[in-house]
């Protein structure tokens, strides 16, 4: 897909309408056909959306930055994934096999290393061991709360919530005012990158792993466009679900 779509397929996030959520839904769920992976799905879903939100007249992007999360067992993370995470955790031991971790798995921005998630510094594999660890993450506890689950449900996924997982709604994260907010703790960059609102959007697959789309717009984003976005989490969630039990990285070659 082209880094400069045309004008006319642009949505603006801050006039967003039904009319938009229905055509960025069917593009959504059409973009894990040329992929062989949980990853380059994920990939193709972040630059989709980066490209596409944009003011119609200027072309000019909405976000700063856009993610794709998914909780992943900290053993079945790359090598160097593992480092990362338990590094994160210091060392515990309460890191285990077992572990989830909320891995980036994709991460499109306009500045060069916001594109690759090995570039990201303190984001790429982060273990959600126990729940007074994730509480002291604020962004991470609301997102996971917000967007309608339980953080013991998402630490600890059991096979009853697997099985509800397709039966259940999902609310989303939203931030409408990022500056200052308790929920988005990166104000350095919430100024620097002019973020003026956070939406996040996702939900469970049927492994249990919890998966997210986080985007930091530029342009204020009201309530009644969140809302919208619980329904292009079914997109995301059909677009990823042929992977869901792998293969979720790229197999080495």
């Amino acid at each position: 897909m082209s880094d400069s779509p045309a004008l006319n397929t642009c949505h603006d996030l801050h006039r967003f309408e039904l009319s938009d959520m229905i055509q960025v839904g069917t593009a959504l769920r059409r973009l894990q056909s040329d992929s062989s992976s949980m990853e380059e799905t994920a990939s193709a879903i972040v630059r989709f959306l980066y490209n596409r939100f944009a003011d119609p007249q200027t072309g000019e992007k909405n976000c700063a930055l856009v993610r794709f999360f998914k909780t992943q067992c900290f053993q079945d993370l790359p090598s160097d994934l593992q480092d990362i995470a338990t590094a994160a955790a210091h060392g515990k031991s309460d890191v285990h096999p077992h572990t989830r971790c909320l891995t980036l798995l994709a991460t499109a921005g306009n500045q060069p290393q916001w594109n690759s998630r090995t570039e990201s510094a303190g984001h790429q594999a982060i273990p959600l061991a126990k729940e007074e660890v994730v509480r002291q993450a604020p962004m991470v506890a609301q997102l996971i709360q917000q967007i309608g689950l339980d953080i013991a449900q998402v630490i600890g996924p059991s096979p009853a919530l697997m099985i509800d997982a397709d039966q259940q709604n999902y609310n989303v994260f939203h931030v409408p005012d990022a500056l200052g907010s308790p929920y988005v703790p990166a104000q350095d960059f919430v100024r620097e990158a002019g973020v003026r609102s956070v939406l996040g959007f996702g939900g469970l697959l049927p492994s249990g792993d919890l998966f997210a789309v986080i985007l930091f717009s530029r342009v204020y984003i009201p309530r009644e466009t969140a809302e919208m976005f619980r329904t292009l989490a079914l997109g995301i969630k059909l677009a990823v679900l042929p992977f869901a039990r792998g293969p979720v990285f790229p197999e080495a070659v």
